[in-house]
């Protein structure tokens, strides 16, 4: 448990692109927005293909690429018979970037110590000690509806607390991270028996103890990331309801005007400045190592499959300095969904 909650701190910290852009499952249940599940119910009912799939060739040879998208409606069915159709004549499949952190048992324990309220601002300090008063006042209304009588909450990061307050109002919205989607893509490969290759680059915590303690008495520059939680959550969860049936409906021309940079991009820089970040190179490295494993995963399977299937987050696919630009700019041909 020690070394697995230090290796998630770590890679939490120096992945925030793949690792913090997902609404936790187990947030805490609390009563639905019943206005907010009678709009949901009437954009997406019933099973749904989601988007089509992007086309990166060399030759004759194919790369198919399903995007992913967060927040989706929890109760949402999903079935793509283009997905199932791709993978049934696909020699290999590449599951979206992944990162392992490790941490060794005995430096584990020296870690012990510093580990407690690993979360907590330093030296004591609440929220309201350390935001500036007007988002400290906008937040008030927000925890008082998602955190109840949680009085804790004030002590952590506001980083810490977005993220968990995210997860919350979208939970409550009756939208989840839409991980069914992964999982049923899992079981059509499965089943198919295919090669999967993974893209994963590895880092261990050498000093889990050092980097635990210059962490809990650093400050992190995450004011921006909590004042952009709270501006999306009082004005945007209408948007996000309907990015997430463009998604489900395969809605190209919305899909490509979907907004994924501004909170999130806010949060990842406070988390990129943190400073485990500074004291293990392997952390500061990470994201780019993934990113290389990835292009260098599908070099190899364009050069040696007929047809090979891929998944990414959406984000990857549109994000003029996403993984699908990285593969344009090799020189691969890419063709968006018909």
């Amino acid at each position: 448990m020690l070394k697995r909650y230090i290796a998630a701190l770590g890679l939490s910290l120096a992945l925030p692109a793949w690792s913090q852009t997902t609404v936790a499952d187990d947030t805490p249940s609390m009563q639905l927005d019943e206005s907010a599940m009678e709009t949901q119910q009437v954009l997406v009912t019933g099973r749904r293909p989601g988007p089509g799939l992007w086309k990166v060739s060399k030759g004759d040879h194919v790369l198919w690429i399903f995007g992913t998208y967060s927040p989706l409606p929890r109760k949402m069915e999903w079935r793509s018979r283009d997905v199932e159709d791709i993978v049934a004549k696909s020699q290999e499949f590449l599951p979206p970037p992944s990162a392992n952190v490790h941490v060794g048992t005995l430096k584990a324990l020296t870690a012990l110590p510093f580990l407690v309220g690993a979360k907590n601002n330093p030296d004591g300090k609440t929220l309201k000690d350390v935001l500036p008063p007007d988002v400290y006042a906008r937040w008030l209304p927000l925890r008082k509806k998602y955190f109840k009588d949680d009085e804790g909450i004030e002590r952590e990061r506001p980083v810490f607390v977005a993220e968990e307050l995210y997860g919350r109002a979208l939970a409550a919205s009756g939208l989840g991270n839409g991980r069914e989607v992964r999982m049923a893509i899992d079981t059509i490969v499965r089943k198919s028996k295919i090669k999967i290759t993974e893209s994963t680059a590895n880092a261990e915590i050498k000093e889990p103890g050092k980097a635990l303690k210059e962490f809990k008495k650093s400050a992190m520059d995450d004011t921006a990331c909590f004042a952009k939680t709270l501006t999306q959550l009082e004005t945007d969860i209408d948007a996000m309801r309907v990015r997430a049936n463009a998604w489900a409906i395969g809605d190209l021309a919305v899909i490509e005007n979907l907004d994924y940079a501004d909170r999130k991009a806010a949060c990842d820089a406070a988390f990129l400045s943190s400073p485990i970040l500074n004291s293990e190179s392997d952390l500061k490295m990470m994201r780019e190592r993934v990113r290389q494993a990835w292009l260098a995963s599908v070099d190899k399977s364009l050069e040696t499959n007929s047809s090979t299937f891929a998944v990414l987050e959406m984000k990857d696919i549109l994000d003029p300095h996403g993984l699908l630009a990285a593969l344009r700019a090799k020189g691969y041909t890419v063709e968006p969904p018909k």
